[in-house]
């Protein structure tokens, strides 16, 4: 059976992530077709809606095909990566500029790629098992497919936070960071959906409840507070000094990651500033992730965490202070000719 699923319904484009067994992991054949599936249907007037949503219970998508990708790096073919994130990339910007309502369902596991597919859709949608994150440091990448730009968006200091730390972000904290809009109970879903195919968009808001508490509110102050420093060693600094539950949990977070990494990830938040764009942060992360195989941790971070599972990767940089402020910008200098453009969407 094909990993993704592509239909139309009544008057709704319906996409079906189909890999359960591999948590809907996006490969590059399941991220080109749902990208031409969009294209066709943008021209198509029977189709007014898209509904996005996955196959099991655990996982909407828990990232990027990044075993693929490992094998290709390690026999020296970064274009392959280059070449799919590029495609990625290039997806996620038409599904959040798609010109009729995009919704998705993002049950359990969302995370990387996944975030890509259904954070950037017209209307989210969670339920209690989702759990929503960013966690990209811990394998020697940074928060991408537009991913930065979500976190740039949030209130304070959240981006340096959760982009850094991966902290996962249940129904109440997705919603609070912008990363989904509302909370349906997942055992409503398969009527929402049906809905949706009968009545369209508007259907959704009689199935809207109050979703779970969550904690990122509560924890606000002490995020503005430790997040806010300039590089990546001043929040670590800020946070060594501090014996509260909340500080010793972000410091063994920011323990497991890759220095060089997080550091990127914290430029990248500044940079993108108080006013970020999609195809800005866009830009910025593919200038990381066309060198995060030959030049960052990416390949040592996944054989750490999916190849060998040791869980122990041994970073270019033994801790934070060891990254300099040159290391970050060489990461993040501008690609030139193999830069990342908008028209690419095209």
């Amino acid at each position: 059976m094909s990993d993704i699923l592509i239909r139309v319904e009544g008057r709704c484009g319906r996409v079906t992530l189909n890999r359960p067994a591999a948590l809907n992991a996006l490969s590059e054949a399941m991220c080109g077709a749902l990208d031409a599936a969009l294209m066709a249907w943008a021209e198509d007037d029977d189709v007014d809606l898209v509904v996005i949503d996955a196959a099991g219970a655990r996982a909407f998508c828990a990232g990027g095909d990044i075993a693929e990708l490992y094998t290709a790096g390690m026999a020296g073919n970064f274009a392959h990566g280059q070449d799919f994130w590029r495609k990625e990339y290039r997806m996620n910007l038409r599904i959040a500029g798609y010109p009729k309502p995009v919704v998705s369902l993002m049950q359990g596991f969302t995370m990387g790629g996944g975030v890509g597919v259904g954070c950037h859709a017209r209307t989210r949608v969670v339920g209690e098992t989702s759990q929503i994150a960013m966690p990209e440091c811990g394998i020697g990448l940074v928060p991408d497919v537009g991913g930065s730009f979500l976190l740039a968006l949030g209130m304070g200091r959240l981006g340096e936070y959760l982009g850094t730390t991966g902290t996962r972000m249940g129904p109440a904290d997705a919603i609070y960071a912008g990363f989904a809009d509302v909370f349906v109970p997942e055992a409503e879903w398969p009527a929402l959906i049906a809905a949706l195919v009968l009545d369209g968009v508007g259907a959704l808001e009689r199935f809207v409840r109050p979703a779970p508490e969550g904690a990122l509110s509560r924890q606000q102050a002490a995020i503005d507070r430790h997040f806010g420093g300039e590089t990546l060693g001043d929040i670590a600094r800020s946070l060594r000094g501090d014996d509260s539950d909340f500080a010793v949990g972000a410091l063994k977070a920011l323990g497991r990651v890759s220095p060089l990494a997080a550091s990127a990830a914290v430029e990248m938040q500044h940079r993108l500033g108080d006013s970020p764009t999609l195809p800005r942060a866009l830009e910025l992360e593919y200038r990381y992730t066309h060198r995060a195989q030959e030049q960052g941790d990416f390949l040592e971070g996944i054989r750490a965490a999916v190849i060998d599972k040791d869980r122990a990767p041994r970073w270019l940089h033994g801790s934070i202070e060891a990254v300099s402020g040159a290391a970050v910008a060489a990461m993040l200098m501008p690609l030139g000719a193999q830069a990342w453009t908008v028209e690419e969407r095209l």
